[in-house]
């Protein structure tokens, strides 16, 4: 122990002289003014005997050799005292005293022990205390005090004779004798001596090893082992001059036994004699000091480390160009059998008192999982960065089985697992970080470059379909034939790319996008555009139908364009058409499938605890984060301002629909395509969250500061903000289109019939006008595209904002129009047809208006004659619900085909105009 050093002597004593300590004492106690403190520390640099000799000088010398401390200390440098078992002792003696003491004052009084009267009194420190304390004093202080007797069995059950106390075996068992008792230290410590000293001292002074009186007493090697361990423990209570030369030379007699135990154990180890010479040898050398030697020995000539190149070739696994699972697990299969049955055989050779399979275990991770793993690693990382990422995960959750697979051999307790976990973190530490880091990097380079390919072919496509357009135009006739190559664009039909099949994938979007993000194979039913009715039933998509669909290959034209503006006008038309194509679901799912295996990639590494875990974790985040970055800033969000532009140039007058059919604003169709392929790219992220990202417990949906939450509503917010602009540019292309149509299609007899010089119709069809239903089917059939591919409060949005504009359409359609009283019956058909068109829609904001444009309706049905009545209906505010003010109202009167002939009496109803003021 670190408080009981061992002090050197500086000379001043005569060697071989027996009467030098009486010497010293009698020169240190003529000094009375010397300390008590540096005569005790001298005592220290004294050797046991001469301790002895040095008490016969005077009663305080003995005092001072017999303290109690002295002898405990030499005792915990051997590792032979127990404070607990010495202070459960004492409590002991103390209890016994106290008995003692009451008997005795019970005699006093006149009662003995057990109540009989004259008991002869009984000392405390027991029988035989006083006699044993004369002896020791007519002895020299030699007698008594365990030098020269060395009792094997406590005091007064039966000592043993001095003759026995010599025996061999007696010797080798001295350690297991020696009790904790206070007070009498310096007798157990006197056992300990008086069995081992000769040995020790003359090994220290023993030329040759094999001269050594301990291999002459014992012929056993098992025996000598334990001496030799016993004599070693005994060296260490050694601290009187000269100890250094003593324990050295202890030390080469050790050695040299080791030495030859270990030649055994070798020859025995070449022989294969398991359970002959390898377990006696290794026997021995675990009682010597523990079987290390040994041990070392048999892991170095193992199979596992000695023809570790026959488990597996590292590089096997990459000679297809990638990396090959097989190679690695055959390699972690053959190590793990291999070292299964180094267990068995290290079970039957050494005790199970030894721990072997650690060291075992160690030594294998060091030179075998280690080499293996590094060789792999670095030479998949030059050459194949995808097959490095692979590697590391790949290998790292073989070798968790491989850990699961092995034996622990003898009883080890809980200390195996974890030491396997420790050899595993030990040969992935150095590699884990970097590739983390690579990891991260790969991925954003794979989508980088699947998003830029995306790009780069949209752009070379429009710019191929550039060059194809006005490779025919021929400049100079079309500046001397202006007009008529306008007028053969205008007529000219423009095929472009075949619509997206608006059923397809939109029917159960959940279903899809979880069909998707697991690859699925799906299909589908392909609808064109002109019949955009949903299925009820889910459809199923098949993602080579639907690339076809959106790499934005377009069918050549019936007849290329010869002038300038026919070719820009067929430019945009086509570029109108592409929107269905700005971004693409095959892209996303080639983005959503690496990033799935990136994830699942990092993630085996969250089992590592401490920050390795944790950076895995926080490295699965980010890459769900960049995902939503690429796919949403560089892919949808590009894609939704692209829509929004071509949006923008629409012009209605340039298309024609084929008589009878139903019209379309094509661009508004195709973006609402577009709608619902970004409604479906989210919803395969919202599955692709739930089931990578939660339902492992990578993050928490509840954590709003965690970036993948924190992203994922930003990805949310920028798709509603993107439909949002895109849904109003295309509510203003919708409206602009039904100005188109009430422009072009509403003839003036309709609302005034016999203005063209016939007379007027005797029967009124009161069904809404041609106008009339073509609007109403061009807005039904636009916003029916939304239901089940938006959300609801985007959709009531969506149809208050076209209710709204319809409605200020229809009112500047009436202000250009002049409505008889016959005609009136026409228009209230109309608007009639217009409010059930949006009470469909089921919101209840709108119907208020349409409500005012049906009582509007009524001032074109009143007859001249009522022009009081008519001017009644003017100024009523109420019957409009305060949607128009009388002055408004008026204005709409001015439409009235008979206007001028009711002018005056309306006026001098509604104002007073005529009156005087008296």
């Amino acid at each position: 122990m670190s408080q009981f050093k061992r002090a050197p002597v500086t000379g001043g004593m005569l060697k071989n002289d027996i009467l030098a300590p009486i010497r010293i004492a009698e020169i240190v106690t003529s000094k009375p003014f010397l300390p008590a403190e540096i005569l005790a520390s001298l005592l220290d640099y004294l050797a046991v005997p001469d301790l002895i000799r040095f008490a016969r000088v005077s009663k305080r010398m003995r005092e001072m050799v017999y303290d109690d401390t002295r002898w405990v200390q030499r005792l915990k440098l051997m590792e032979c005292w127990d404070e607990r078992e010495a202070r459960r002792r004492a409590e002991t003696s103390l209890g016994d005293a106290s008995t003692v003491v009451t008997a005795h004052e019970a005699k006093r009084t006149g009662l003995g022990v057990h109540g009989t009267p004259g008991a002869k009194s009984i000392n405390a420190a027991g029988p035989t205390a006083e006699p044993a304390r004369k002896r020791g004093i007519s002895h020299g202080g030699y007698a008594g005090d365990g030098f020269d007797t060395v009792a094997l069995s406590p005091s007064g059950s039966g000592g043993v004779p001095v003759s026995r106390l010599l025996e061999p075996a007696a010797r080798l068992a001295i350690f297991s004798r020696v009790r904790s008792v206070r007070g009498g230290s310096r007798n157990e410590y006197g056992k300990v001596h008086g069995a081992l000293s000769s040995f020790y001292m003359d090994a220290a002074g023993s030329k040759n090893p094999t001269d050594a009186i301990v291999f002459r007493t014992y012929r056993d090697p098992d025996q000598q082992a334990q001496m030799l361990s016993n004599m070693r423990r005994f060296a260490k209570s050694d601290i009187s001059q000269g100890w250094q030369s003593r324990a050295a030379k202890l030390g080469d007699l050790e050695d040299a036994f080791e030495t030859a135990v270990a030649k055994e154990f070798e020859h025995g180890l070449i022989d294969g004699d398991i359970d002959g010479k390898m377990r006696k040898y290794a026997h021995v050398l675990v009682t010597l000091n523990g079987g290390g030697k040994g041990l070392q020995m048999f892991i170095t000539r193992s199979h596992l480390i000695s023809e570790k190149g026959s488990l597996g070739n590292p590089l096997g696994c990459l000679n297809t160009g990638s990396f090959s699972m097989e190679q690695s697990y055959r390699f972690f299969h053959n190590t793990s059998s291999e070292f299964n049955e180094q267990v068995a055989i290290m079970d039957r050779i050494f005790p199970a008192s030894v721990d072997t399979v650690i060291p075992l275990l160690r030594r294998v991770g060091q030179e075998v999982i280690l080499e293996y793993l590094v060789a792999l690693f670095d030479e998949a990382h030059q050459t194949n960065l995808e097959a490095y990422l692979k590697a590391v995960s790949t290998t790292y959750s073989q070798s968790l089985d491989f850990a699961q697979s092995l034996r622990p051999g003898n009883d080890l307790g809980d200390a195996f697992p974890g030491a396997v976990d420790d050899i595993v973190l030990k040969a992935f530490e150095p590699h884990i970080e970097l590739y983390l880091k690579e990891e991260i990097e790969f991925f954003k380079r794979i989508s980088e470059a699947e998003v830029g390919s995306w790009e780069k072919q949209l752009s070379e496509q429009d710019a191929s379909m550039q060059s194809m357009y006005m490779s025919n135009v021929n400049r100079q006739a079309d500046k001397r034939d202006f007009l008529t190559s306008f007028k053969k664009v205008v007529m000219m039909p423009v095929n472009v790319l075949p619509t997206f099949p608006m059923s397809s994938p939109f029917g159960s979007k959940p279903a899809t996008a979880k069909a998707l993000v697991n690859g699925e194979t799906l299909d589908i039913q392909p609808m064109t555009s002109q019949n955009p009715t949903r299925s009820s039933s889910p459809s199923l998509l098949n993602i080579t139908a639907l690339s076809n669909t959106t790499t934005g290959v377009t069918t050549p034209l019936a007849e290329p364009p010869t002038t300038e503006l026919a070719a820009k006008t067929a430019i945009m038309n086509s570029r109108l058409e592409g929107i269905r194509s700005l971004f693409s679901i095959e892209v996303a799912l080639h983005l959503v499938h690496a990033a799935k295996a990136s994830i699942e990639r990092a993630a085996t590494f969250i089992k590592i605890e401490g920050h390795f875990g944790e950076d895995a974790r926080k490295q699965c985040e980010l890459i769900f984060v960049l995902l939503l970055h690429i796919l949403g800033s560089r892919h949808v969000k590009a894609g939704f301002d692209q829509a929004v532009d071509h949006l923008s140039k629409y012009n209605p007058r340039s298309t024609e629909s084929s008589p009878g059919q139903t019209r379309s604003v094509t661009p508004l169709v195709t973006f609402l395509e577009l709608v619902n392929v970004g409604d479906l790219i989210q919803q395969m992220l919202d599955v692709f969250y739930e089931q990578e990202l939660i339902a492992t417990g990578l993050t928490d949906r509840s954590d709003f500061l965690s970036p993948a939450v924190k992203e994922k509503k930003r990805f949310e917010q920028m798709l509603d903000e993107r439909v949002a602009a895109g849904l109003n540019k295309g509510i203003e292309v919708l409206m602009a289109e039904v100005e188109y149509v009430s422009a072009t299609t509403q003839k003036p007899e309709d609302f005034n019939p016999g203005v063209a010089g016939g007379a007027s119709p005797e029967l009124v069809d009161v069904g809404p006008s041609e106008t009339a239903k073509q609007i109403v089917d061009v807005l039904s059939s636009h916003t029916k595209m939304l239901v089940g591919s938006t959300d609801k409060t985007m959709l009531d949005v969506f149809n208050q904002e076209v209710g709204l504009r319809l409605f200020t359409a229809l009112c500047k359609h009436l202000k250009r129009q002049r409505i008889s009283v016959d005609g009136s019956i026409k228009l209230i058909s109309d608007m009639s047809h217009y409010s059930s068109y949006i009470s469909s829609l089921k919101n209840a904001s709108l119907t208020q208006y349409f409500a005012a444009l049906r009582e509007l309706a009524q001032i074109y049905l009143v007859a001249p004659t009522d022009a009081k009545e008519l001017a009644t209906i003017v100024a009523d505010g109420d019957r409009f619900h305060g949607i128009f003010r009388a002055e408004e109202v008026y204005e709409f009167a001015e439409r009235r085909a008979d206007w001028y002939l009711v002018k005056a009496k309306v006026e001098r109803a509604m104002y007073g105009v005529g009156c005087a003021v008296m």
